[in-house]
């Protein structure tokens, strides 16, 4: 069993509308690895931004088939994680790591 470093668990943070509108509930979206694990995103949100983590939810969006110019592609399944923080705690996702 490989243990992935807190660089390879979170790839990047979603930046849509629902994930700033989910800010405001003191929850973050993260582009996660897809072998990670609940207790291995929370490990690594902790130690990467310094903040208390009260719960993660995953979800795994399946690729879709698209048609570009006649020849049709599967895009690769993604795994996001919905990251709530404790009260108190935020992360401000403008500032990069």
């Amino acid at each position: 069993m490989i243990k992935l470093s807190p660089y390879d668990v979170i790839i990047s943070p979603v930046i849509t509308e629902k994930s700033t509108l989910v800010s405001e509930a003191n929850q973050v979206i993260f582009k996660v690895a897809p072998k990670a694990t609940k207790p291995e995103i929370k490990a690594a949100v902790e130690s990467l931004f310094k903040v208390k983590v009260k719960a993660v939810n995953t979800l795994v969006r399946k690729g879709k088939l698209k048609t570009f110019r006649g020849r049709k592609a599967q895009l690769s399944d993604i795994k996001k994680a919905i990251v709530t923080l404790e009260e108190g705690h935020t992360i401000d996702l403008t500032t990069g790591l």
